[in-house]
């Protein structure tokens, strides 16, 4: 992979592009709680994808966090401990985007959400620092 770093810095910033949408978004009374979710989503995501890119392996494009963090895990079992994270937080990442089963989450669920994505963004950068 050419340039392998500018790949993961990239991951990064676009990571942390969502959590900053997400946190901006949680200040409003009244913010739309599914689309924060959703961006906490995309930053566990994009983090999880910067690890996996660091370490030379294929990024698979699905939006499965706990697939996703699975393939990380078999590189290093520290990242079990967002395996529960990953579950939840995979929820946001489709379903809610569109019509249908509409579901409006709290603000408590939200901020949630916003925590869950500052755990991946912690281990992630304590990984590759």
């Amino acid at each position: 992979m050419p340039d392998k770093m500018k790949w993961v810095e990239e991951w990064q910033c676009k990571a942390e592009n969502d959590l900053i949408t997400a946190e901006i978004v949680l200040s409003y009374p009244g913010a739309p709680t599914d689309t924060i979710c959703f961006h906490a989503q995309q930053c566990a995501e994009k983090y999880l994808k910067s690890y996996l890119t660091f370490k030379d392996i294929a990024v698979e494009k699905t939006h499965d966090l706990a697939k996703i963090n699975n393939t990380c895990i078999n590189v290093d079992s520290d990242f079990e401990e967002l395996s529960d994270a990953a579950e939840i937080l995979s929820g946001y990442a489709v379903e809610i985007r569109y019509p249908g089963a509409f579901y409006e989450y709290s603000t408590e669920e939200a901020t949630e959400a916003v925590e869950r994505a500052k755990m991946f963004k912690s281990l992630v950068l304590k990984k590759l620092s």
